[in-house]
């Protein structure tokens, strides 16, 4: 009997949530599987984005289409956000249902959830009722108990020291 897929949950205040999913992204394309990869609070652009789009089998879409971080947008904007997370966070779960994938991973849902751009009740029915095939990972700060009660791996990095504490700006290649 296959074992049933899982759930997986990046989360913390250390850098390296998002790289752990790119990282599982591409060994998981690398074995031939179909990945479809979701970024919330996230334009699109970044490094990885880049690198994940050359792979024939990686589905990628994301939502920020103000390109600030929540805090610095107003309520228009935040509305626009909201709806186009909501918009990404159907067709992503539509499409990996519909298209067989194997992985899919919501990269920053527990920001698009603490935001109040992402309804957590549908993240979490939609946990609850995927296919038995489907893994899926969820990145992000602060999961409720309630994603961490559906979690089979949760992995927590701690941030201990951080360039920015000193002043460092995000740095291109690294940081994004």
């Amino acid at each position: 009997m296959k074992n049933k897929a899982c759930v997986h949950l990046y989360c913390g205040d250390g850098k390296g949530k998002t790289t752990a999913a790119v990282g599982l992204a591409v060994r998981f394309a690398g074995h031939g599987g179909q990945v479809v990869f979701a970024q919330f609070l996230k334009d699109g652009t970044s490094g990885e984005c880049w690198s994940l789009s050359k792979l024939d089998n990686v589905t990628l879409l994301a939502a920020n289409p103000v390109r600030k971080f929540s805090f610095q947008m107003n309520e228009e904007e935040k509305t626009q956000t909201a709806d186009a997370i909501q918009r990404t966070f159907a067709a992503a779960t539509d499409f990996a249902v519909r298209e067989g994938a194997g992985l899919l991973i919501l990269d920053e849902a527990c920001g698009a959830i603490s935001c109040g751009f992402l309804d957590e009740q549908a993240l979490l029915d939609f946990l609850d009722s995927r296919p038995d095939t489907l893994e899926v990972v969820l990145t992000g700060r602060d999961p409720s108990e309630a994603l961490q009660s559906r979690a089979d791996y949760i992995t927590e990095l701690v941030k201990r020291r951080h360039p920015y504490e000193k002043g460092v700006a995000a740095r291109e290649g690294i940081e994004w």
